[in-house]
Formats: structure tokens, C-alpha cells, sequence
């Protein structure tokens, strides 16, 4: 009778702290999906760093790259923490198709990586062009998290300063590209768009 009031008292220990540690994992918190707030830590560029770079990578005058820094800072905030200066060529017809490459610039890298995008969208544009991008990023914070699809953000592209500039949006991600040569072209720049390490002959 002892023995068994051992055992007994032995299994109902081990349930209740099996059901203790079900209860403790069941109230932890589910990590959140990317950025998390604890990597939030890059340091961002001010307003001058990036007039100063934009100008020079578009080969544009300072005072159109401040508006349309200006306009960006009024939209997203004022805490991009990485840009990305490159070229592009893009064409149409009614579809168009958008080819990039670029380098992505952050402030605790030693030095910048080499980012392709392809893209793909449909609207009213014809024609084609080549144009430097010089894109604002925010929300991220490991450079590796750029390398994903935006969407673009309908009925955000607009013409400031004589440059074009359009938003997209993935995971908490956004990127403000400003483009010249953009002219009447500027619907192609409303679609989606891919970022690789490599680049892709297929914009999807």
C-alpha cells in the first residue's frame, strides 16, 4: 500500500509539472515575423547625407534632390536606414518590364553589397528609357532582408523636383525609390517588384 501511494504520488507530481510548463510555453509570446523591435538599431541618415549622396549619384542639383527628399521625409519619416544607388533600363507596352542594379549603403557596413531587381507591371505607359535610381529604404536593419518582392503602393507615384519618386511595401519594409528620365513613363514604376542577390531574367 505504501508503494503504491509513492507512485501514484509520483505521477500526479510529474502531471501537474508537465502541465505547468504547457502552460508557461502557452503564455510566452510567438516571435513576430521581421523587423523585430530588439533589431531596430541601425543608424539612420539625415536629410544632408542623403541630399548630398542623391545629388551626386542622379546627377541632379542638390535643391531637386532636397524636395524630393523633403516630400519623402512628410511621407515615411525621417529615419531611412539604408540607400541604394544604381541604374536601371525599363520598357513598355501597356506590360512593362524593369531591370536594376545597384548597391545597397548602410552606415554600420564596412562596405556596400550589390543588389538586382526585376519587375513588372501593367497600366496605361508605352515607350522606354534608362534612368539612375537613388531609392530610400526604412525598416531595415540586416541587409540580407532586402532581398524580397515589393509590391508597389497603387497611386503613390509622383513627379517632385523634376524626379519621379513611387513607394513599395513588403514586411514591414519600404522603399522610396527616386528616379530620373522618368518623363511620361512614370506608370511603369507602379507594379511589383523583386530584389535578388543575382540577377534574373524573369521579373516574378
Amino acid at each position: 500500500m505504501h508503494r503504491r501511494q509513492l507512485i501514484q504520488t509520483g505521477f500526479a507530481a510529474a502531471t501537474a509539472s508537465a502541465l505547468s510548463a504547457c502552460a508557461t510555453s502557452s503564455r510566452q509570446p510567438v516571435e513576430p515575423s521581421y523587423p523585430l523591435a530588439s533589431d531596430a538599431n541601425a543608424r539612420a541618415y539625415s536629410a544632408e547625407e542623403l541630399v548630398a549622396a542623391g545629388s551626386r549619384e542622379l546627377g541632379i542639383a542638390a535643391e531637386a534632390m532636397g524636395a524630393a527628399i523633403e516630400r519623402i521625409f512628410a511621407d515615411q519619416g525621417d529615419s531611412p536606414t539604408a540607400y541604394i544607388a544604381g541604374e536601371e533600363g525599363a520598357g513598355a507596352a501597356v506590360v512593362g518590364l524593369r531591370y536594376g542594379r545597384g548597391a545597397l549603403h548602410m552606415k554600420d557596413m564596412s562596405a556596400s553589397i550589390e543588389v538586382f531587381w526585376q519587375g513588372i507591371s501593367v497600366g496605361w505607359d508605352v515607350g522606354g528609357n534608362a534612368s539612375r535610381v537613388f531609392t530610400l529604404v526604412y525598416g531595415l536593419y540586416n541587409p540580407d532582408a532586402i532581398y524580397r518582392r515589393y509590391p508597389g503602393v497603387e497611386g503613390s507615384a509622383y513627379l517632385v523636383g523634376g524626379v519621379g519618386v513611387n513607394y513599395q511595401r513588403a514586411d514591414g519594409i519600404i522603399l522610396a525609390p527616386v528616379r530620373t528620365g522618368v518623363g511620361l513613363r512614370l506608370g511603369a514604376n507602379v507594379g511589383t517588384m523583386a530584389y535578388s542577390r543575382q540577377r534574373n531574367l524573369l521579373p516574378f
